[in-house]
């Protein structure tokens, strides 16, 4: 799908902050509203109605809520109407699930739901959720997720942030919230989405930032058009005040991103997720056999391309395929331990194969799930090689390479086998270019590069540099 210039821009440099860790959301009712859950409107129809306003003539939402409060003398009756709004089990949105999927460590949240949270516990992630005070000085063991949640949580409705009166305080009460969350809006790059910008206490926050320290950060928002001529005068005003609204968040180094509907938001995160991916390549391959290779001409080329991919600042993932594993691993190695302060371990990224059932499960579908799981860290899939010894001592084609393959071409993942290498690659490089419409859609350009893979007579070197250029070329 293809976007406006402005959010091409957007995906492009969000990816650079996803990629070096620096990435940050912020996410208001509107997030979740898309899996079913109210928002403040809805949530206080009803109080609204028992105070005799009409919510849809109100715009002091937390003023609604602090009258309900001064009738009833307390809380209670709003607590219990967050319990029964937000503790129901709701499916997650496609926004939330591609949010866990990426490296994204630091979410802000004036939700009370469970949303973010139990996305990221399906992503096999472990989140540290903070939603009192005393959580913040705590560090939950192997998180790979901070979520504040600054209004407090469902389960602990009592302690929830409701009323203007508390509100009023919050900068005296939830102090450390906002010093944490100024913090992160100077060291991180956030996006906004599913946020009306009317929170009282995110504008405390913001308009304390200095604009010396202050970075980019970008927001969501629906495009207001003129629909019709009965609509038009409404329209316009709409627009107009848009426009304002727009360049008043520019105060704040908030960028907008105007989007012609709500389902626009799940696209642009896919092409972000795409777009990361492509930065880490699983190399699939195993070889108890080199072919017309020699060995050290085989292990010299393996090396050569896992050290070219790290200089490329990109990563590697491996399952330690016989006869490949090492040889890859030790290309990546050198390169980064040659130069720690340019290359990081973090490109190296090692699954090897379990090797015996646990739990009763059988190996198979052990190796099953290992593959799906390791496949899904990655955008590009090279194939090398491809063969094993049987139980008789035989060199027989290695089937689990032509599973990952077919894992791959299932999870969207861009094949590209080395032909060249023979046995189950040369297989894959057939298949491809038998049918490249299927495997290289929207990026034709490939086909050529493929087959000059397959090519037996290329030299080792240019092997490695089609392979570099391809999948730099890719990531762009």
């Amino acid at each position: 799908m293809s976007f406006s210039n402005e959010i091409e821009a957007f995906i492009k440099e969000f990816t650079k902050d996803v990629d070096a860790g620096n990435a940050a959301i912020f996410a208001g009712a509107g997030m979740s509203k898309a899996s079913g859950f109210v928002d403040w409107p809805e949530l206080l129809r009803d109080i609204a109605a028992e105070l005799s306003l009409d919510i849809d003539r109100e715009h002091d939402l937390i003023s609604v809520a602090q009258f309900h409060v001064n009738q009833l003398k307390g809380s209670a009756k709003l607590a219990r109407r967050i319990v029964e709004e937000f503790s129901h089990q709701a499916e997650s949105s496609e926004t939330h699930e591609i949010l866990a999927r990426l490296p994204i460590r630091t979410y802000w949240t004036t939700n009370y739901d469970t949303m973010i949270e139990d996305s990221l516990k399906r992503a096999y992630k472990v989140p540290d959720v903070k939603h009192q005070i005393e959580q913040l000085n705590t560090t939950r063991p192997k998180r790979d997720a901070v979520i504040y949640k600054m209004h407090g949580d469902v389960h602990h409705a009592n302690g929830a942030v409701l009323y203007k009166e508390q509100y009023e305080q919050y900068y005296r009460s939830h102090a450390p919230f906002l010093t944490a969350l100024m913090g992160d809006l100077v060291s991180k790059t956030f996006l906004f989405i599913g946020f009306s910008f009317t929170d009282p206490n995110l504008d405390y926050v913001l308009s304390r930032l200095h604009a010396s320290t202050r970075r980019d950060h970008y927001c969501f928002m629906k495009k207001e058009q003129i629909l019709s001529e009965d609509e038009e005068d409404v329209q316009r005003y709409k627009k107009r005040k848009q426009d304002l609204r727009v360049d008043d968040l520019k105060r704040y180094g908030i960028q907008t991103l105007l989007i012609d509907g709500y389902e626009d938001i799940p696209r642009i995160l896919s092409s972000i997720e795409s777009r990361y991916l492509k930065r880490t390549v699983f190399i699939s391959g195993s070889a108890e056999s080199y072919g017309s290779w020699g060995r050290q001409e085989a292990l010299d080329f393996m090396h050569s391309l896992s050290a070219s991919l790290v200089r490329a600042n990109l990563r590697v993932v491996n399952g330690f395929g016989w006869g490949v594993g090492s040889a890859v691993i030790n290309g990546a190695l050198e390169t980064i331990y040659s130069n720690p302060e340019k290359f990081s371990e973090d490109q190296l990224v090692m699954r090897p194969f379990p090797q015996f059932p646990t739990r009763d499960q059988d190996l198979n579908v052990l190796w099953e799930q290992y593959r799906h799981r390791m496949m899904a860290l990655s955008g590009i899939a090279i194939f090398l090689f491809g063969n094993k010894v049987d139980a008789h001592g035989d060199i027989v084609p290695a089937n689990g390479m032509l599973r990952e393959f077919e894992i791959a071409t299932g999870q969207g993942r861009i094949a590209v086998p080395v032909g060249a290498t023979g046995f189950i690659a040369e297989q894959i490089a057939t298949r491809v270019l038998s049918a490249p419409e299927a495997h290289y859609s929207g990026i034709e350009w490939i086909v050529p590069l493929i087959r000059k893979l397959a090519d037996p007579a290329a030299s080792r070197t240019e092997l490695v540099n089609i392979l570099i250029d391809l999948v730099q070329r890719l990531g762009r």
